[in-house]
């Protein structure tokens, strides 16, 4: 095992809180760091906090902020719908408000969506992307297609209009699942309750449930599917720099995705984080920290 791999992962949020107003809500965020601007953005059910370990490598060289979603992490929670197009309203929004351009998104799980979505957009913002166990990188033809097919009957059950909602709000799934789903190491009770705290309403457990209801599969929801194929018609064309780090076995991304990457995607960079399902910045940050710096760097070395 390398150096590495065995250095300590830090359980505190090291960072300043900072909050924009965008659509009359409050967004919370962390701002590290000068340079070009590296935008972090986290997925279901985790925020910032979750690229805690990442940044320090980062934050010497680029500009990091790392946002969290509407409803998630100490962001506010209002009462809306929490779809993906109005999660990408929200950051298209706040990356407006902070007035950013040559933009590096970095992306786990939605956070890629919504980052690539923005992206599509606003092409003359973003110069580059990295993907982390993304989510939605193609519509899903049929449940089969669906990753991981160990999850398969549990979105099945947080997708059904009757059993979905209730079954989120009184069990906290994905948040509870945590200590289950990251193999790669044990999370520390702290670092348990630093993703529990956003959640602890069940009422505010409504992003969570939303995001699997999100997933485009079988043609549902229509919206996200013409979403996704319109991003696509553009992002499999681009030559901008894409990095996709997975992990052994994964959980979003594992062989078929993987290939899909490959195959479509142009200037494409591939990092093996080694063993790990989906928490990826939970389980190999320091890898994927290192790999960040040193793909950045090549970045800023071409763009001088």
């Amino acid at each position: 095992m390398s150096t590495l791999e065995t250095q300590p992962i830090g359980q505190d949020y090291p960072f300043e809180s900072q909050y924009r107003i965008v659509n009359d809500h409050r967004l919370h965020y962390m701002d590290q760091g000068t340079g070009d601007p590296v935008v972090f953005l986290h997925g279901n059910p985790t925020w910032s906090y979750t690229f805690r370990n990442i940044i320090p490598y980062v934050q010497h060289s680029n500009r990091c902020i790392a946002v969290d979603l509407i409803g998630m992490g100490r962001s506010d929670k209002p009462d809306i719908g929490y779809t993906f197009l109005e999660h990408v309203d929200y950051v298209t929004r706040f990356i407006e408000e902070l007035g950013l351009s040559d933009i590096v998104l970095v992306g786990h799980d939605w956070g890629v969506a919504i980052g690539l979505q923005y992206a599509m957009n606003h092409r003359d913002k973003v110069k580059a992307v990295a993907m982390i166990e993304p989510q939605a990188l193609y519509p899903n033809h049929a449940w089969s297609d669906f990753s991981p097919a160990e999850a398969q009957s549990l979105f099945q059950t947080l997708r059904d209009p009757e059993k979905g909602w209730p079954f989120m709000r009184d069990n906290s799934v994905f948040i509870e699942g945590m200590t289950t789903t990251i193999i790669n190491r044990p999370i520390t009770a702290e670092e348990h309750e630093q993703y529990r705290e956003p959640f602890r309403n069940p009422e505010d457990r409504k992003p969570m449930w939303v995001f699997p209801n999100q997933i485009p599969i079988e043609g549902h929801p229509s919206e996200v599917v013409e979403a996704v194929m319109n991003r696509n018609a553009w992002f499999t064309a681009s030559p901008i720099p894409k990095l996709l780090i997975y992990a052994t076995p994964g959980c979003t991304v594992r062989e078929p995705q993987i290939n899909w990457c490959r195959t479509h995607l142009h200037n494409l960079t591939l990092c093996d984080s080694g063993k790990g399902f989906h928490y990826l910045t939970e389980e190999n940050p320091h890898v994927i920290g290192q790999e960040l710096q040193r793909w950045l760097h090549q970045i800023n070395e071409s763009c001088r």
